[in-house]
C-alpha cells in the first residue's frame, strides 16, 4: 500500500514588530547639540567684552562672593556712612574689573571730592560715588567699602571697583603724584583680582562719556598706562 503523503505547507516567517522610535529620544541628541552652542556662544561673547558674560549674570551661574582685601597703609579710610545716595550698602559679589575716572572739578583736592559725596546723603541732589579718590599730591582716601557697590559707573557699578583722580587743569591731565598712585592702587586691586590689562577700562568705555577726558583724548597715554600697571605687577608682585 501506498501511503497517502500530507501536503507540506509552507513555514511562515514570522515578521519583528518594529518599535516605533519615540520622537522625544531623537530630539534629546539635536537639544544637547543647540545647548553646547549657546554655551560656547555665551562664552565666547564674554571674552570680547571686557568683562566676562557668565560672571556678570550671577542668575545663571552661582558665583561665591568675592572676600575683598586688606587695605594698606598708603591708603587713607574715610568709609561715606551708608545713605540711599552715595553708599548704598549693596554687596559687590564679584570684580570683573577696574574703571578709572577723573573728577571732572580742576583743583579740588581727595578730601573735597570725598566730602561731596558724603555731602549727598543730606542734599539728595544726585547719586554718586567712587571707592577710592586721588588727590593732587597723590594721596588715596578710601569711600567706599570694596565688598560694596559705588554709584560712579553706571551699568558696571555692581561688577567693578571705581578710582576717581583728581587734576590741575581742565585737560584732565594728572600730576606725577596723582598718575604715580593710580598705577600703584591698580597694580594692587587688579594683582589681588586677578584681572588682565583689558579689564582696567575708562568711564568712557562703558558709557562714551569723555572721563578721564585726558585718557580719552589721548589713546597713547592710556595705552602707556595699562602697560605701567602691568609692569608695576611683574616687579612687584610675580
Amino acid at each position: 500500500m501506498q501511503t497517502e503523503l500530507q501536503p507540506i505547507h509552507p513555514v511562515r516567517k514570522r515578521r519583528r514588530k518594529r518599535r516605533r522610535k519615540n520622537p522625544l529620544r531623537l530630539m534629546i541628541p539635536v537639544l544637547l547639540v543647540v545647548l553646547a552652542v549657546i554655551i560656547t556662544a555665551a562664552v565666547s561673547h564674554g571674552k570680547s567684552q571686557d568683562y566676562p558674560w557668565i560672571l556678570r549674570h550671577s542668575h545663571l551661574v552661582h558665583m561665591e562672593p568675592q572676600s575683598p582685601p586688606e587695605i594698606p597703609d598708603w591708603v587713607t579710610q574715610e568709609l561715606i556712612p551708608v545713605n540711599q545716595y552715595s553708599r548704598p550698602g549693596t554687596p559687590l559679589e564679584q570684580v570683573n574689573g577696574i574703571v578709572v575716572h577723573y573728577v571732572g572739578n580742576p583743583g579740588t583736592t581727595a578730601q573735597n571730592n570725598r566730602d561731596y559725596f558724603a555731602s549727598l546723603a543730606e542734599t539728595g541732589e544726585t547719586s554718586a560715588s567712587s571707592h577710592f579718590v586721588i588727590g593732587l599730591d597723590g594721596e588715596i582716601i578710601q569711600c567706599v567699602p570694596l565688598d560694596e557697590i559705588a554709584y560712579c559707573s553706571n551699568d558696571r557699578n555692581d561688577d567693578t571697583i571705581s578710582i576717581e583722580c583728581c587734576h590741575p587743569n581742565k585737560d584732565g591731565k594728572f600730576t606725577d603724584a596723582t598718575y604715580s598712585s593710580l598705577v600703584r592702587l591698580t597694580a594692587y586691586l587688579a594683582n589681588y583680582y586677578g584681572l588682565k590689562e583689558k579689564d582696567i577700562i575708562r568711564h568712557y568705555d562703558v558709557t562714551g562719556k569723555e572721563c578721564p577726558i585726558y585718557f580719552v583724548k589721548h589713546e597713547d597715554a592710556w595705552a602707556q598706562f595699562r602697560s605701567d600697571v602691568s609692569n608695576y605687577i611683574k616687579e612687584n608682585y610675580k
